[in-house]
């Protein structure tokens, strides 16, 4: 039976061979007999670990692209929220961010490869896959661990545990790699492979529909819900009831299902969360930390310091009032009134060039903060009070959207009042759009936000929307950089393929021609 255990780790679909997994799980798996062998085992195999950047020089994407966790770096510089942060010269050869990342930036047909022809490895396909195989053997092995010891409750919230997991990476994985989900179309687009049993199977996967992969999603999180109702943990790096309630909500945003977004959330003010009140923020201190009343889960690194960096990293070391990174969008900075207490706490000017970077967390002078959260794989409370208010906007209680949206208003912007809000749904809508943008920019919500918006029932993306991203060239006589043009990425309507990430060309090879990626549009400059 032991052997059996052993084998459930085996993915056909990850590159590693299966004689690599069994050489890396045999032994721990061995001892798989108790809950708290359970508990270790989810702890090593199921989370995504966090882990400390050394950020000295520009050429940090070094560090990132080295197997040291998983990552998403270029998932805040494909949306309209960020844009090139070019000062001075940097050798082209660096594993700068704009450098390694431009080819995302630029929603290239093959963004993995920049125009300087420097790869980026995306392990994240490979090692979230991996996970959920150590979740679906952890999920095997507990419902045997269930029938020794039915009322053993830290079986029960470990089991708990794996059905969020494996139900978050799987959203993640289907809004990087598959198509939006619409509802109309949802069962004939494209999502991503879905693999929940601990067995073998020898055969080679394609992705399923739309559909099936999210009524997977749905199915996990309401196991979830059972299993871990009434329990919340004291630590924010594990799950409990709270971030399966704002994941629900989340996913029923996503799949336009609003009255469920409003189920999920009903008691959701009771446990415990609330949001801080920027009138009595510090400056300089980080507004998002793991202790905070708003944080809900967090796991895994923060890759904000390092894809937006400073033009003053390294003074010593030859770096000062250099820059090869990227911003924050003017035309996201500009978003913020005057009276908005976020434009203060959520970002930092550069010293030398005063240009806006994201400050909510950490930054590349206190990289080794150890109350960091992620950038990419956390919840935070404000995000809940936003699905809520959008699905209510969506159901047409504009009244009570309103004050939802106050509940936050409240605590981010000055003599913030109802009556400054919209009257009238559509006028609400683009509202609530544009307050979740302000409020959750940089914790990877603006790209999966952008693609929902562009297929959404009642009040889809304009057919002339367009993300634009500025590109320069050098003079090295001048030591300056100059506007030529833009990238562009069109509608989802005239470009849908690349609204979605091209699943990795190692996934591609293995899985022998069965996985597929659609074919993006060639990119190029378009003159000012």
């Amino acid at each position: 039976m032991k052997n059996s255990y052993i084998l459930l780790f085996c993915l056909v679909f990850i590159t590693s061979s299966c004689g690599k997994f069994l050489e890396e799980y045999s032994r721990d798996l061995t001892y798989v007999e108790t809950a708290e062998d359970l508990n270790k085992l989810m702890i090593g195999e199921a989370f995504i670990p966090s882990f400390s950047l050394s950020i000295s020089n520009q050429s940090t994407m070094s560090t990132l692209s080295s197997d040291v966790g998983v990552v998403l770096p270029w998932l805040h510089v494909m949306d309209d929220d960020s844009e090139s942060f070019l000062v001075g010269s940097v050798d082209p050869n660096e594993a700068t961010p704009q450098q390694t990342l431009a080819g995302f930036h630029n929603w290239a047909q093959v963004p993995a490869v920049n125009v300087l022809n420097m790869s980026w490895e995306d392990n994240f396909w490979r090692k979230v896959y991996k996970r959920i195989g150590a979740l679906n053997a952890l999920i095997f092995q507990a419902d045997n661990l269930v029938q020794k010891s039915p009322e053993d409750v830290l079986v029960r919230h470990l089991r708990g545990e794996a059905f969020f997991l494996r139900a978050y990476y799987y959203f993640l994985l289907q809004n990087i790699y598959g198509a939006p989900y619409r509802k109309s179309t949802a069962s004939l687009d494209e999502g991503v492979p879905l693999k929940i049993s601990e067995k073998v199977e020898d055969k080679y996967f394609k992705r399923d529909k739309n559909d099936v992969v999210y009524a997977q999603i749905i199915s996990d999180l309401n196991e979830a819900a059972t299993l871990l109702e009434g329990y919340n943990p004291d630590s924010k790096i594990r799950v409990g009831i709270s971030a399966v309630r704002a994941l629900q909500s989340r996913v029923y945003l996503y799949t336009e299902q609003y009255d469920k977004v409003l189920e999920a959330t009903v008691g959701f003010d009771n446990m415990g969360y609330t949001l801080q009140d920027l009138n009595q923020h510090v400056a300089g201190t980080n507004f998002t930390f793991r202790a905070s009343s708003e944080t809900i889960f967090t796991m895994g690194p923060n890759t904000v310091p390092a894809v937006f960096l400073s033009d003053s990293v390294g003074q010593w070391s030859g770096n000062d009032n250099r820059a090869s990174s990227f911003k924050v969008a003017d035309n996201l900075i500009g978003t913020y009134q005057i009276d908005d207490l976020r434009r203060q706490a959520f970002f930092r000017q550069t010293p030398k060039s005063k240009s806006w970077l994201p400050g909510k967390y950490r930054t590349y002078t206190t990289y080794d903060d150890v109350a960091q959260v992620s950038c990419t794989f956390s919840f935070r409370y404000a995000e809940v009070v936003l699905n809520r208010a959008e699905a209510l906007t969506m159901t047409g209680e504009d009244a009570q959207a309103r004050e939802e949206l106050q509940k936050l208003r409240v605590k981010r912007v000055r003599n913030a009042g109802i009556s400054q809000l919209p009257s009238f749904n559509e006028g609400l809508i683009d509202f609530v759009r544009a307050e979740r943008r302000r409020e959750l920019c940089f914790e990877g919500h603006r790209w999966f936000d952008l693609r929902r918006y562009a297929v959404n029932t009642q009040y889809p993306l304009p057919a002339s929307f367009m993300i634009k991203h500025p590109t320069y060239t050098y003079d090295p006589q001048t030591n300056t950089h100059t506007p030529v043009g833009n990238y562009i990425l069109n509608s989802f309507g005239q470009d849908a393929a690349s609204w979605q990430v091209p699943i990795p060309n190692y996934a591609i090879e293995f899985n022998r021609g069965s996985l597929t990626n659609p074919v993006r549009t060639a990119r190029s400059i378009q003159p000012l």
